[in-house]
């Protein structure tokens, strides 16, 4: 199917995902043409991003996989659970910078791998590693302006519920359907909790609770083009169902020191492009992001492969996953997202179309929701802020 041939809103066929995600270099303009115009459909004249800050949680995780430099064992250097105390100041420092989201990441319940973790978690006073977020976000949620948005890893139907109550919205990377990165050797070598069965049982857990949910795909990490467009068509599938994925996050894999997959290649610029436009065919009427930082210098070519929203952007922490490349100064994102004829706009951690799912449950959270945003559902800009 030649780029022009299209459709601009309804969603391209499997087929079609898998022609346009290897059309050449010649084609690919036109690709992006077709994707600028369906987000435009979409949501027109504006980009949008969430001011945050990140709070690494715990770092101690019981899977090892072959791209990640956040994760720690107890013994390793920069080794850290966060107290309450610790994760209070720096929300608190968010709070004076406009932030509106408390993004938790957190390795996945590394108490089951480290006796390390039980004593921490016993001297804090919590049976696990998730009773513990539950109540750091309770904490965020009482003490502060922000809302939270914990990426908490696998999750039982029970505990999407129990963080419900506490976040507006929650998030778990599908990355991949490609079972074969559990081989030996691969990605998902020795990482358990990457099994494309439970990831995808966890988010179909939060549709079926009709809970604002972000996931997405990480690519460049042994998958081929035809897995990426897989993962996709797995992600829309269970939107169709259950219309609660609120942001599909289109995640470029970028080389570490000291990684398994230090010497693997990078997804190049025109892959990356190719992955979030045939993204944007094949979900037109679905949030698309991809991080800034990932791709920059040449992030602003993002906005002609058909994104809307360039994630959480923090004026305070870094990028903890990826701490060698720092996030845009906002001003910087403002300027560049203008030049491409866009409005730069503010959202809390839940998408505006999602809100009303949140406040329809009367309590602190709708209450604290309701107070962060504005007419539009979009965060409330209530005093000039530091970028």
């Amino acid at each position: 199917m030649p780029p022009t041939a299209i459709p601009s809103v309804a969603p391209i066929s499997r087929e079609a995902a898998l022609r346009l995600i290897s059309c050449s270099d010649d084609d690919l303009p036109e690709l992006l043409a077709a994707a600028r115009d369906a987000k435009e459909q979409f949501k027109p004249g504006a980009i949008t991003y969430s001011r945050k800050v990140f709070l690494p949680l715990t770092n101690l995780c019981r899977d090892y996989c072959g791209y990640c430099t956040f994760r720690r064992d107890p013994s390793d250097p920069g080794a850290h659970t966060m107290t309450p105390e610790e994760v209070l100041v720096v929300v608190r420092e968010g709070e004076k910078l406009g932030c509106t989201e408390a993004l938790f990441s957190l390795g996945d319940k590394p108490e089951v791998l480290f006796p390390e973790m039980r004593e921490t978690l016993r001297r804090l006073g919590y049976k696990s590693t998730l009773h513990y977020l539950e109540a750091m976000c309770e904490l965020v949620l009482r003490e502060t302006t922000l809302l939270p948005h914990p990426n908490p890893g696998l999750l039982s139907a029970e505990w999407i519920a129990r963080l419900a109550a506490v976040s507006p919205s929650m998030g778990l990377m599908l990355e991949t359907t490609n079972t074969s990165l559990l081989a030996r050797g691969a990605a998902h070598d020795n990482a358990p909790d990457k099994a494309p069965a439970k990831r995808l049982r966890t988010i179909e857990d939060a549709g079926k609770q009709n809970l604002p949910f972000t996931t997405g795909l990480l690519i460049g990490i042994g998958e081929s083009p035809e897995d990426r467009v897989d993962t996709l068509l797995a992600i829309r599938d269970l939107h169709e169902r259950y219309g609660h994925i609120q942001e599909v996050i289109v995640q470029n894999f970028r080389v570490k020191r000291a990684i398994p997959m230090a010497r693997w290649p990078e997804p190049t610029r025109s892959e990356m492009l190719r992955a979030v436009a045939v993204a944007r065919l094949l979900l037109p009427g679905m949030n698309i992001q991809a991080p800034p930082n990932l791709s920059a210098p040449y992030y602003d070519d993002l906005v002609d492969a058909g994104i809307n929203d360039w994630g959480g952007i923090s004026p305070l922490t870094p990028d903890f996953i990826n701490p060698e490349k720092p996030w845009p100064h906002l001003e910087q994102l403002r300027l560049r997202t203008e030049a491409k004829g866009l409005a730069l706009q503010q959202r809390l951690p839940v998408y505006p179309e999602f809100i009303s799912t949140v406040i329809a449950k009367p309590g602190l959270l709708s209450e604290k929701l309701l107070a962060a945003a504005d007419d539009n559902g979009l965060a409330r800009i209530t005093t000039t802020r530091a970028a």
